[in-house]
């Protein structure tokens, strides 16, 4: 079913929601960590990809334009022959159907100029295989990617779901999303009122601007190009695959 990306109404579904981020201030970490830094690039309708050892991959991938014309990525965690959706990192980074830090692009509402000055983010991700699994089957429990207003009242078993979600997800590590530098096209709307704090810090991220294709400007604008720097907090004993290095650490929140 198709995801739908726009700005929806507050529901009863809303409170699972909230639940389900609180969890992350009360996630267990570990005395100690294994942090890891990682850099790279990606053009517009392009993936990058980097293998984060034990199984597991992390990519940065371009969110489908639609007829709306969105442009962007979507921030992912997933095995590395790949496990379907929901990835690991939306698993664990609540909300889901509603605008995320997982989530760097014009969707939601947010021009190309608010998605990068929204930086930088924060998520969690799961590293252990069965808890992923889980994790996925509980998360389809809830609805899969259904709009959460065609169902305003939670039956019992949505909300054991959204329960065993918040327990499974005390258990995810920590990550950090920063842009580096962008390319972009801003969008001609004005911000919508949750974004304007973001529109005004867009001018701290370092970005070139592009002029519209053909001088014809669009409401939300488009992302380009985009560097970026990738930290994470893995479990103390990780693997991490050679060439990554790696730094003990206290883990993140």
């Amino acid at each position: 079913m198709k995801w739908n990306r726009n700005h929806g109404q507050m529901t009863l579904w809303a409170v699972i929601l909230m639940v389900l981020a609180a969890s992350q201030a009360f996630a267990a970490a570990a005395p100690s960590c294994k942090k890891i830094v990682l850099t790279g690039e990606v053009n517009a309708g392009q993936e990058w990809r980097a293998d984060l050892g034990q199984g597991w991959v992390f990519r940065v991938m371009p969110i489908e334009p639609g007829k709306e014309g969105y442009s962007g990525w979507d921030l992912v965690v997933d095995r590395a022959e790949g496990a379907g959706h929901p990835d690991s990192l939306l698993v664990a980074t609540p909300p889901y159907y509603s605008i995320s830090e997982r989530e760097v692009g014009t969707t939601f509402g947010l021009r190309a100029q608010d998605a990068v000055g929204w930086n930088p983010r924060s998520f969690h991700f799961l590293t252990d295989p069965e808890l992923f699994r889980e994790g996925q089957k509980q998360f389809r429990a809830l609805g899969g990617t259904k709009i959460w207003s065609e169902a305003p009242h939670p039956s019992s078993e949505h909300q054991a779901a959204a329960q065993r979600l918040l327990e499974i997800n005390r258990r995810s590590s920590a990550g950090q999303f920063r842009i580096l530098n962008a390319r972009l096209t801003p969008g001609i709307a004005d911000a919508a009122p949750f974004a304007r704090r973001w529109a005004l810090q867009s001018a701290k991220t370092p970005h070139t601007i592009v002029p519209s294709a053909g001088a014809k400007a669009t409401a939300l604008g488009e992302l380009d190009w985009m560097r970026f720097s990738i930290t994470l907090w893995l479990p103390g004993n990780w693997r991490v695959p050679e060439g990554v290095r790696s730094v003990p650490s206290p883990c993140s929140q």
